[in-house]
């Protein structure tokens, strides 16, 4: 996403200078993207030469896009090293995380931004300029569920976000984006956090691996590959070959080398140490209390999200995948918000309905402009604000290091209600990092990026 802004509709702002990369085949997948688009060859850096790469090429932006359990350490040698950063969610994964980057932010004086993307989807904005409105009033409850379904949610249990150590676990990684919106949407800070779930569907002891099994399961879904299924296996639709997609295949069956990472890992494989069921109770500042539920194995995939307030109620439902189907392949859309899926029939149709009903008034549907590309429309507007400065937003859309810290915080507390069984303060998940000291660009970048 951010290549591709560099060397198109931001190159006149923008100018990509290096690599940081330890698998020499993404980055030579990259640099054929670089050649293509004309631009010269740029270096590529090892992850210990980092700092050394922040000088030399003089750098001002960071694009942080490493697994989730690196970001605290890489953003504070980022800052250290006198550089800007702009972080994929979820900022961290642990409370010693988010001390480490507020105390680097303090220290250094650095910019931190936190890419947010779905803040600036067309009817997530929309519900904030409801709430923002006062027409519901002041908020008092928040219901809010997403499902994931069983192509896209399972992705999570193929991948390297299946082990908690690196990703947090789904309430961290996947949450991050479902916190924030609540933080944003209602204007107020997390205070106490209550969970509980469990890995009820995917992994070797999940209730979908019996329905899944039909004798043993290959340990990945490459067919032919070693551990996966035979070349001329039958499709599995619980399992991901990558050499159905080029870009898969490029990116990681080919680079599987020089690092040993499968990207294809079956879903009921042992192995895996995150939830896929969770509800969680978020208790606010002022008194707006949230109920929060995720599921990762849905026959559809969307969110519904219910906001009473004192004068009113508003309710938002998107559906962005209403079935699994496949194409001619047997083949389904990975990320049904990322990429438009097949359509779905008259009963759950794809699409978004935002309606407003006040006390004693008749209920009224809010029209929502339609978004263009991933994320609802949101991921062009985010990389409009990265690139070339957010300027000045009412909505707030814009994301700086304290966004990034309660939303994690949120994922980080409700991790240690399930280990512990009971409630627990957000300041003491993330340490008290949330009191740190601001200071004076914290509220975003207002200047073009070179890298």
């Amino acid at each position: 996403m951010y290549v591709d802004a560099i060397l198109g509709p931001h190159r006149d702002v923008a100018r990509l200078v290096a690599w940081c990369e330890p698998n020499p085949v993404r980055s030579g997948y990259y640099d054929e993207r670089v050649a293509a688009a004309g631009e010269a060859p740029v270096p590529t850096y090892a992850p210990d030469d980092l700092e050394a790469m922040i000088a030399r090429e003089h750098v001002d932006a960071v694009v942080v896009t490493s697994p989730d359990r690196t970001h605290a350490d890489v953003v504070a040698r980022v800052l250290a090293a006198g550089a800007d950063v702009v972080l994929e969610k979820p900022m961290t994964t642990t409370g010693r995380g988010c001390r480490q980057i507020a105390d680097a932010v303090a220290e250094h004086g650095r910019d931190v931004v936190v890419t947010f993307n779905y803040r600036y989807s067309p009817r997530n904005t929309a519900l904030k300029q409801v709430i923002a409105s006062g027409e519901i009033g002041e908020v008092t409850a928040v219901h809010f569920e997403w499902v994931l379904d069983t192509v896209h949610g399972a992705d999570y249990f193929r991948r390297w976000h299946r082990e908690k150590e690196i990703s947090g676990g789904l309430l961290v990684h996947k949450s991050s984006h479902h916190a924030d919106l609540v933080n944003w949407w209602v204007d107020d800070e997390p205070e106490l956090v209550f969970a509980r779930g469990g890995l009820r569907f995917y992994g070797a002891d999940g209730a979908g691996a019996a329905g899944a099994a039909a004798g043993s399961r290959p340990a990945r879904g490459t067919r032919g590959a070693p551990d996966g299924p035979a070349a001329d296996a039958p499709r599995d639709l619980f399992l991901l070959d990558l050499a159905d997609d080029q870009r898969l295949a490029d990116l990681y069956l080919d680079a599987e080398a020089h690092d040993g990472y499968r990207r294809d890992q079956d879903p009921f494989a042992p192995g895996v140490t995150i939830e896929d069921t969770a509800a969680v109770i978020v208790q606010y500042r002022r008194g707006a209390v949230l109920t929060y539920s995720l599921t990762a194995y849905g026959p559809w995939e969307g969110y519904r999200v219910s906001v009473t307030g004192t004068r009113g109620r508003a309710e938002l439902e998107v559906v962005e995948r209403g079935a699994v189907l496949t194409d001619e392949n047997g083949r389904p859309v990975l990320d049904p918000s990322a990429q438009e899926a097949l359509a779905t029939g008259p009963t759950r149709p794809r699409g978004e309905r935002l309606v407003v009903q006040r006390h004693w008034e008749e209920a009224r549907e809010v029209p929502i402009p339609r978004g263009q590309g991933a994320h609802g429309g949101g991921d062009a507007m985010l990389l409009q604000d990265v690139f070339r400065g957010p300027g000045e937003d009412p909505l707030g859309r814009p994301a700086g290091w304290r966004d990034g810290l309660l939303a994690a915080g949120v994922g980080i507390a409700a991790n240690r209600s399930l280990e512990t069984g009971l409630p627990v303060r957000l300041a003491e998940a993330v340490g008290g990092a949330h009191r740190a000291p601001a200071v004076p660009h914290e509220a975003g970048r207002a200047q073009a990026v070179r890298a």
